[in-house]
This record gives C-alpha cells, structure tokens and sequence, in this order.
C-alpha cells in the first residue's frame, strides 16, 4: 500500500520533507520511523491524518504520515 511520509525539522537531515512510500499491509507508525533508521527516541510527534498517533498505529492505504522530533523550549 502506499503512504505519504513528512518529516519536520532535524529529522529531515539527510532525508527528506516528503515522500510516498510504499510499505506492506498493516505497516505501523513505528515500522515507519525504523524504515528510516530513526530510533524512537527521535520521534516526539507522530501524526497520521492530522491527528495524534500511536507508534503501534496500523496504517491505511492513503495515510498520511507526519513524524516529529521532540520539542524542548521554554
């Protein structure tokens, strides 16, 4: 099935912004993250659709995938 992956801030070094991805039926959010060799702890956000996900998150033929580095700020 096909995906669409984003990717914001430091997680786009030496990536990209935004990709479609074709990975297996029932592919999760993390399943993603490792495809491309980002650890969990490189991921803050994860968002499919717009909306907060889960890292075990099943994806769907069409998601949209938006992966997040942790924020820090004060």
């Amino acid at each position: 099935m096909r995906v669409t992956v984003k990717l914001f801030a430091s997680l786009q070094a030496g990536r990209f912004e935004e990709e479609p991805m074709e990975v297996p039926d029932g592919t999760a959010v993390q399943e993603i993250a490792a495809r491309l060799g980002l650890p969990g702890s490189a991921i803050g956000i994860r968002l499919v659709n717009g909306r907060h996900a889960r890292a075990d998150q099943a994806l769907r033929p069409g998601d949209s995938v938006a992966l997040f580095p942790p924020v820090g700020g004060g």
